[in-house]
């Protein structure tokens, strides 16, 4: 029987089915434990959805097992793991304290919370529906993933250090705000879906990695929260530089004219 044929019969392949299960799995422990007031539980239950969402698409690409299926049943996973659990995380952790300034300060942190949860629906829809017609090697907008993690290691770092949610307060608005204007904008950003994992490497990319992961564990909260942080500015700096290079080349043909 060809692989034509398998993909055609009824049921679903179980490999990577499970992956996004098990990440779907995590993402409702993060809810369950950010409503117990468990921030860090709540905080590492997304990490590992999101090593499971890495997973998934590319076992599927390896055992040739892709399907419509699995791709639908994915971005109704991230939804909850990267849209609906970080943003009822950071609004318990953070945002809720916006009642000491009034109610209607209060509403505004929830529907801050709801705008980004918004943005990561729009993200996931669009990415669904131009997934054919786009360039692989690239995302349009900041996926919602990397804006996932964001939020949670800021969290994290701030949890870790020991310093005053409260004093955060418009800071958690703020970067909402910006990762949800980011999820949605036309910007493009570098998806590393070209890096082939099948390939050789040399043998100096292993020690490189071990620098890496040695580097990460000097402060893993604030580490992974600055390699974030870089990648969503990524997008913006490269459009700048683009935008800047193109005025150049338009101020030089009009000399030249």
């Amino acid at each position: 029987m060809t692989e034509e044929m398998k993909k055609k019969l009824p049921g679903v392949f179980l490999l990577p089915n499970l992956i996004t299960t098990g990440a779907l799995f995590s993402g409702f422990y993060s809810i369950i434990s950010s409503i117990n007031g468990d921030v860090i539980s709540a905080i590492f239950a997304i990490l590992i959805a999101m090593l499971l969402d890495g997973l998934d698409g590319r076992i599927a690409r390896l055992t040739n097992t892709q399907t419509a299926f699995g791709a639908y049943y994915d971005s109704l996973s991230d939804m909850l793991c990267f849209g609906i659990a970080p943003a009822i995380l950071l609004y318990i952790w953070s945002l809720s304290n916006f009642n000491i300034y009034g109610w209607h300060w209060s509403k505004i942190a929830w529907i801050t919370c709801f705008i980004y949860v918004a943005a990561v629906a729009l993200r996931l829809a669009r990415f669904n529906s131009k997934n054919q017609m786009q360039d692989k090697k690239y995302f349009v907008g900041l996926a919602s993933p990397a804006s996932a993690a964001v939020v949670i290691c800021y969290a994290w770092m701030i949890e870790d250090s020991g310093l005053s949610v409260k004093d955060f307060n418009w800071m958690s608005v703020s970067l909402l705000s910006i990762l949800s204007f980011l999820m949605v904008s036309n910007i493009t950003y570098y998806s590393f879906k070209d890096f082939n994992i099948r390939q050789k490497v040399p043998h100096i990319s292993l020690f490189v990695i071990a620098l890496i992961l040695s580097f990460i564990s000097f402060d893993p909260p604030l580490v992974l929260f600055s390699f974030f942080v870089f990648y969503a500015l990524s997008g913006p700096t490269m459009l700048l530089i683009r935008f800047i290079r193109k005025r150049k080349s338009l101020s030089r043909e009009k000399k030249l004219l």
